[in-house]
């Protein structure tokens, strides 16, 4: 058992591990990092043999134009994911040493595919022995691919100390929307007048998933709707990037949408809605090869406004869902939303696998 230190403050020690999907380092290990992406059985739902015989497939075909692709961003042939990720929780860390001063409050990054991975990181946390688990993770809108398959390796990972309590999303949190609107009307003001269309891109995942149970789709269009409801209406459309493999996708595609603001004579506006940190999806997918599609279609201006980053409504908006998982009761909800989370009722929902059905959920 490892002796745990009281906290310098005389407070409660606060870890809160932050959960993104990580990316290579270089290179070299752009291969493993796509081996862990598609061996998660919430990635490829195949048995585990057989998933991981197709992950090996899918990460040796895919290897080189990966590279090739990584090799587009200044950031030595890998991602810059996890550098944006520890400039947020440095900023997130000195934004709760203000509004937490009599607890020591520590930042952890919990990276799913690439280090800092999950087995390494509830092993640092036990070695520092909080008495708070704070699990908050970077993806917005809850997703069985993204946040829940973090929260599954972290359970089966940590047996440390404290009361651990989740975040599991925040698709309309007052400042994540403040940082998004305040992105859309620079770009606006970039576009000089010009008609464009604003368009919503979100990271796809097949169809099948929702109508599993899955709440993703519902918020984004939660998120989306509360965005647009402050920019006083503009038109916009959502849409989907990054679909890959033969199965029916969520959509319009982006390029779909693109090809329709060409047609309808509109430049666009592209904001990376479920994206948190600049990487490979927004950087080469938006910016290089939609922005080099936008001007094959005639779509002019295209404009990707940049992700939230480290734009302080969003860090706030971080902190105070903390402040909030902190000052539940011990008989509190061991999972919940930061705010408005599902509006109906789905299967997959941690929260409401917590509690009975109330119909002003769907209300």
């Amino acid at each position: 058992m490892v002796e745990r230190a009281g906290s310098s403050t005389g407070g409660r020690r606060v870890a809160v591990v932050l959960f993104n999907l990580g990316g290579p380092d270089d290179a070299a290990s752009v291969k493993p990092f796509l081996f862990n992406l598609f061996n998660d059985p919430a990635i490829i739902g195949l048995p585990g043999l057989l998933r991981t015989a197709v992950a090996r497939l899918i990460s040796s075909r895919r290897e080189k134009p990966a590279q090739a692709n990584y090799a587009m961003m200044d950031a030595g042939g890998g991602s810059p994911l996890l550098a944006e990720t520890r400039r947020q929780s440095a900023a997130l860390e000195a934004r709760l040493g203000q509004v937490l001063p009599g607890d020591e409050v520590r930042t952890f990054i919990c990276m799913r595919y690439w280090h800092p991975m999950t087995a390494e990181v509830a092993a640092d946390v036990t070695v520092w022995g909080p008495d708070e688990v704070v699990l908050l993770p970077l993806y917005p809108q809850f997703s069985t691919t993204t946040t829940q398959s973090s929260l599954k390796a972290w359970n089966a990972a940590y047996a440390g100390s404290g009361r651990s309590r989740t975040v599991c999303c925040y698709p309309e949190a007052k400042g994540w929307i403040e940082a998004q609107v305040e992105s859309i009307q620079a770009a606006m003001l970039k576009a000089e007048g010009q008609p464009v269309r604003v368009l919503f891109s979100a990271h796809g995942i097949p169809e099948k998933l929702v109508a599993q149970g899955d709440p993703y789709q519902e918020q984004v269009e939660t998120t989306v709707a509360a965005i647009v409801s402050r920019l006083g209406g503009v038109d916009h459309q959502i849409c989907y990037q990054s679909r890959v493999g033969p199965m029916k996708w969520l959509g319009p595609s982006t390029p779909e949408a693109l090809t329709q603001a060409g047609q309808d004579g509109v430049g666009a506006i592209v904001v990376p809605v479920a994206f948190v940190s600049e990487h490979i999806e927004t950087l080469v997918e938006l910016d290089i090869e939609y922005g080099e599609l936008a001007h094959g279609l005639g779509v002019a201006p295209y404009i990707r406004t940049p992700t939230v980053s480290l734009s302080q409504p969003f860090i706030d908006t971080l902190a105070d869902a903390v402040v909030e998982v902190v000052a539940r009761p011990s008989a509190g909800p061991v999972v919940a939303p930061c705010g408005q989370g599902c509006r109906n009722r789905w299967a997959a929902c941690p929260y409401q696998q917590e509690r009975p059905y109330q119909p002003e959920m769907a209300a």
